[in-house]
């Protein structure tokens, strides 16, 4: 099955009415101001199933001057709302990704997942953490727990992570067909 293509919006994870009430709560709980801009631009990101480029925000927030919507992207990443993923064609790209849940904000754990960019049209996708499996008995690790597991086993005992910058590059199904 085809997925969005990039004529078509980005994406309709939510009711846009829910993605706006749950990023004024992220907001709050953050202690961060809530401003139109700021509740515009997180409202987006939490739309969106893939990482977006500061131009990408543009397009989907016309009315916002450029540098309001970089000021914002700014805001949201220092309060670990949003994170910046940087692409190796040097374009920086902003996502809630998997870690937009209201107690993941409060603890201040963000990022730690991986990506999976397409090398045909640039598009960067987030790796969603949770594991989804129809049998309930059988618990998967979370890639986070898989990676510290595997830096152990190759470096030793004491080695641990605090960051992950996973990319995995291939075609999106777009792309692919």
């Amino acid at each position: 099955m085809k997925s969005t293509s990039s004529s078509q919006p980005i994406s309709a994870s939510m009711p846009p009415d829910q993605d706006r009430a749950l990023a004024e709560t992220m907001l709050r709980q953050a202690a961060i101001r809530v401003t139109d801009a700021r509740l515009s631009v997180l409202t987006v990101l939490l739309d969106t199933r893939r990482a977006l480029s500061h131009q990408e925000a543009q397009d989907a927030l016309p009315d916002m001057d450029r540098v309001t919507l970089y000021r914002a992207l700014d805001c949201l990443t220092d309060a670990g709302l949003a994170h910046k993923i940087a692409g190796d064609d040097r374009i920086f790209r902003y996502n809630t990704g998997s870690d937009h849940q209201p107690h993941i904000v409060a603890s201040g754990i963000q990022h730690q997942h991986g990506h999976f960019k397409c090398t045909r049209c640039a598009k960067v996708f987030c790796l969603d953490e949770e594991q989804h499996c129809t049998n309930q008995a059988h618990h998967h690790p979370s890639l986070q727990d898989q990676l510290q597991v595997t830096l152990q086993a190759t470096l030793g005992k004491g080695f641990q992570n605090h960051d992950i910058e996973l990319t995995i590059k291939g075609w999106c199904a777009d792309c692919a067909t």
